[in-house]
């Protein structure tokens, strides 16, 4: 296993290189008190395993792991510390170790137990996809996709990862992640909080096996996505090429229609995605009218149904799917339904916010009530 020590005491440094020194099958590479310096040497020699101090001058132990992972994504960090009691508690979660200082000969056995031989990086999974409608999660997509396990250690960084999904492919001012992600937080505390849910990010993402990575400039993080895709960019990609409804192509209508299985991270109170949530919800719901018009014009009432039954489900505020089902169904001449869907609908109105119904839909239930004689 190859090793590189990175601290600015020189003491401490030479005392972690004799313990280390008498463990078998570990190969010090280089010993370095300047971290600009070890950066360099890290990138030139690739070593899989790197100890590292956090309280440095000019660049903490927290900022050169930042560094290193752009570096060189899958290297395994153990973190040292004197007293900063704080990181102490951050990395635990985050990095593979973390050693207090000065460091026991024990501990630093138990260290290197954790990692027998640190493995080479997996080959990522092709073909994986993000997947955002309802929920933030991953698959392989395929003929027979599955879901990846990945577990997130924090909801924070699910958030901030969900957060930079958002802005794929585009820089993120760090400031601007700092005042929304720790808006009480004054910058000096909050940029170590900020590396550590990075970090956790990346090596999350490489437990899975998951081919994005986070690249870091002075100012702004960046998520590339590499091969892996987008659901709903590859859902909007879809409707971009739909030529009009017809019998051929109404299947290519109803496959884009079932991919939309909630609405963008709806599981989620994320308010920084209301905007594309609602965005891309009305694109499904303009996809919903062009199938159901169809569907209505070829007389084929009941699949209209089904699919308007869906838009409740998912969308139980939405006025119209309660006026085009009582429509649909007196089109049938089912008037326990119309009577039912009119019920449901004004008690969704009183109940979430005090309405009464729109003058439209009253007025059309008064005009179908005479129709038919109740």
């Amino acid at each position: 296993m190859n090793v590189i020590l990175i601290d600015d005491e020189p003491l401490a440094l030479a005392y972690l290189e004799k313990l280390l020194g008498e463990i078998e099958n570990l190969i010090i590479l280089g010993k370095y008190t300047d971290p600009r310096t070890a950066l360099q040497a890290i990138k030139r020699d690739q070593p899989e395993l790197v100890f590292l101090d956090i309280e440095m001058p000019e660049i903490n132990g927290m900022e050169l792991a930042e560094l290193i992972q752009n570096e060189i994504p899958e290297i395994k960090l153990v973190f040292v510390t004197a007293y900063d009691r704080y990181a102490v508690k951050a990395f635990e979660l985050n990095a593979m170790d973390y050693l207090v200082k000065p460091v026991k000969r024990e501990r630093l056995l138990q260290t290197i137990r954790r990692l027998p031989g640190v493995a080479k990086s997996k080959t990522k999974l092709s073909n994986s996809m993000v997947r955002c409608f309802q929920t933030l999660s991953f698959c392989i997509n395929g003929e027979k996709s599955h879901t990846i396990d990945v577990h997130w250690r924090t909801f924070r960084a699910r958030e901030l990862f969900a957060f930079l999904v958002h802005y794929r492919n585009q820089p993120v001012r760090k400031d601007v992640i700092l005042d929304l992600f720790w808006p009480e937080t004054d910058w000096k505390r909050g940029f170590p909080q900020l590396y550590a849910t990075v970090y956790q990010i990346r090596q999350t993402l490489q437990s899975a096996n998951i081919n994005i990575s986070i690249t870091s400039s002075e100012n702004s993080y960046k998520l590339d996505f590499n091969d892996v895709l987008l659901d709903v960019e590859e859902w909007e990609k879809g409707i971009n090429k739909l030529p009009i409804v017809t019998s051929e192509s109404l299947p290519e209508y109803q496959k884009l229609l079932q991919c939309y299985h909630g609405d963008y991270l709806g599981s989620d109170d994320y308010l920084w995605a209301e905007g594309e949530k609602e965005r891309l919800r009305g694109l499904w719901l303009q996809l919903v009218k062009k199938v159901t018009d169809y569907l209505v014009f070829r007389g084929n009432y009941t699949e209209a149904i089904v699919l308007y039954h869906r838009v409740q489900k998912i969308h139980p505020y939405y006025d119209d799917s309660y006026f085009m089902l009582m429509k649909l169904y007196d089109a049938l001449g089912d008037r326990p339904s119309v009577e039912q869907q009119y019920a449901e609908y004004t008690n969704m109105l009183m109940n979430e916010f005090g309405l009464k119904p729109t003058d439209t839909i009253q007025s059309w239930y008064d005009q179908w009530k005479i129709k038919n004689h109740l």
